[in-house]
């Protein structure tokens, strides 16, 4: 069993793994030293005997979950914004992520770059990117609840305040696991919604798929998780055709899964734990004509 400092829990707390991730990401050197905490240290190294057991054992480390994901989203987001189909990218549940200050500062002027989180969370984040000197009119961090239907701190009130000309992108990186079938389908409804109202709209997201994981060492990992982050662990559908299916329904014009052992933005190191984690990439607009792939729908 994975033994943690308690953290407190509540519909704003800020929860383990994202402060473990942050530290993940500075130590990794995908991040700034601002952005990790004392907790994240706290957790990182509370958790290094149990990681270090499953490497050697031949399974799955948090580590190479994390870096997995982030990696890959990082790089979809590179080619679109590149392509010139993205200028502007709304990150949601962005936590401890490095990723605003990287692109900010990578893009400048061109690009507009929003993250958004819980207030606890979104308040740490703004206070850390303002001794980065990182906050500007075109990064930014706002109030967001992106389950609550509409008002201040709604996902509606924060699009209403975006380009409607430009390009869009909404990431959400760690955010599916802790919801629940139909909160995942709701969101991704809302999401898709949302991008239509834009020339282009591209959705990068993480994925534990349900059917994945049923090795022994993997189920031991699961338990793991759960335990740490106090909480359930969703994954969500059977297979990626399952996944794909489910995101063209809610209003995506093609989708498409990339396994996190399988695509080369991941930088592959041989750890179990990216053999876990799809990444998903939804298109809306003119940007699905770029889309390609057996994945897609």
């Amino acid at each position: 069993m994975i033994s943690v400092p308690h953290l407190r829990r509540g519909p704003d707390a800020i929860s383990p793994t994202a402060l473990y991730t942050g530290e993940t990401w500075v130590r990794h050197g995908l991040s700034h030293p601002e952005l990790g905490t004392s907790q994240g240290r706290l957790f990182f190294e509370a958790l290094r005997p149990t990681m270090a057991l499953s490497r050697a054992l031949g399974g799955p480390t948090l580590e190479g979950l994390l870096l997995s994901r982030h990696r890959i989203i990082d790089g979809l987001l590179a080619d679109a914004i590149t392509a010139g189909t993205v200028s502007q990218v709304v990150e949601v549940a962005c936590g401890m992520s490095p990723r605003g200050w990287r692109f900010a500062t990578r893009h400048g002027d061109d690009l507009v770059y929003v993250e958004a989180d819980l207030p606890a969370m979104a308040a740490r984040k703004r206070d850390a990117l303002a001794r980065m000197d990182s906050l500007t009119d075109r990064h930014r961090v706002a109030d967001l609840d992106v389950l609550r239907d509409g008002g201040p701190g709604s996902f509606s009130e924060l699009i209403a305040g975006l380009d409607s000309t430009a390009g869009t992108a909404i990431i959400t990186e760690g955010l599916t696991s802790y919801l629940s079938d139909e909160q995942v389908e709701a969101v991704w409804r809302r999401f898709a919604d949302a991008l239509h109202g834009f020339p282009a709209g591209l959705y990068l997201s993480d994925l534990r798929l349900a059917g994945e994981g049923r090795d022994p060492v993997e189920q031991v990992f699961n338990a793991g998780l759960g335990a740490f982050v106090r909480g359930k662990i969703y994954p969500h559908f059977a297979s990626e055709a399952a996944a794909a299916a489910a995101l063209v329904g809610a209003g995506f014009d093609e989708a498409l899964l990339h396994r996190g052992d399988r695509h080369p933005a991941a930088e592959l190191s041989g750890d179990a734990g990216a053999a876990l984690i799809h990444v998903i990439e939804g298109r809306t607009g003119a940007a699905g004509v770029a889309l390609e792939g057996d994945a897609a729908r």
